[in-house]
């Protein structure tokens, strides 16, 4: 073979190595590929891989447990018209929904009789606290009256059950749902709108022991359960139990009543 066509072929090809080697590493240094960069991104072992979907799934299954609505629903609480022997007796009859749900053998004519009583106005006209007592007549519309608050309620429910009754009166109403969660119906005060009331539907009587807002809407009712929206309520004037009403009316009316609630130590 030619010598000279030998050394022709050796340098072209080493010339064609030269510039191939040469272009790949100026392509790599100046412009590298998708294949180049591949080798500088984190890889994702299966382990990690599995705790990233395993992260996934909690958030989603929280998400889940913080949308699904809770219901707490005390069974087996009797419902009592306080009809049509109590006209204004909504606070014992009440009570004797919650008595008689613990067991107790009583009922509101026996409670209506035990409440402490202080007259509608004393000798010197001075009007009565429900702080106090029951404020007039129990029984009838035809005489004058009003009705009762927590202390004296919780003092009658304590007759029955000593050293269980929790008034939670002034409390936040958390301490209320507590009460349900533990399986204790709760006695409330409320008004019968079960919703606020203008300032107009109040008045302050001055009575022996302060002054006391009051409003003639005054009423008294049982929870027996509640959810997001509503409270399961046992109404004295209803006709029948567990009435749904919505709750976050149902709660700003009872602070406006003075945050009273009693319930069962369990």
């Amino acid at each position: 073979m030619d010598k000279k066509f030998l050394l022709r072929t050796f340098s072209l090809g080493a010339l064609f190595l030269f510039t191939f080697l040469g272009a790949e590493k100026i392509r790599s240094i100046d412009n590298p590929t998708a294949e180049a960069r591949a080798d500088e991104v984190p890889k994702i072992t299966r382990t990690q891989a599995h705790v990233v979907t395993k992260n996934i799934d909690d958030k989603n299954l929280l998400k889940e447990f913080t949308n699904k609505e809770e219901k707490i629903i005390i069974d087996g609480v009797p419902h009592i018209s306080q009809l049509p022997e109590l006209q204004r007796g909504c606070e014992v009859t009440s009570l004797s929904m919650l008595l008689q749900y613990e067991g107790i053998a009583t009922d509101k004519l026996k409670l209506a009789k035990k409440i402490y009583k202080i007259p509608f106005r004393d000798a010197n006209y001075v009007r009565g606290n429900p702080y106090d007592g029951f404020v007039g007549d129990i029984y009838t519309f035809s005489k004058s009256g009003y009705g009762v608050y927590h202390g004296p309620v919780a003092n009658l429910a304590e007759t029955f059950l000593p050293g269980k009754i929790k008034d939670v009166t002034g409390q936040p109403f958390q301490a209320v749902t507590a009460l349900l969660d533990s399986g204790s119906p709760v006695w409330v005060i409320i008004n019968s709108t079960f919703a606020p009331l203008p300032e107009s539907e109040f008045t302050t009587w001055k009575t022996n022991t302060g002054d006391v807002k009051i409003t003639y809407s005054e009423h008294s009712v049982v929870i027996v359960g509640y959810d997001e929206n509503y409270l399961y309520i046992n109404d004295p004037l209803g006709s029948s139990g567990y009435k749904p009403v919505s709750r976050k009316a149902f709660e700003q009316a009872w602070i406006q009543m003075g945050s009273q609630a009693i319930g069962i130590q369990k």
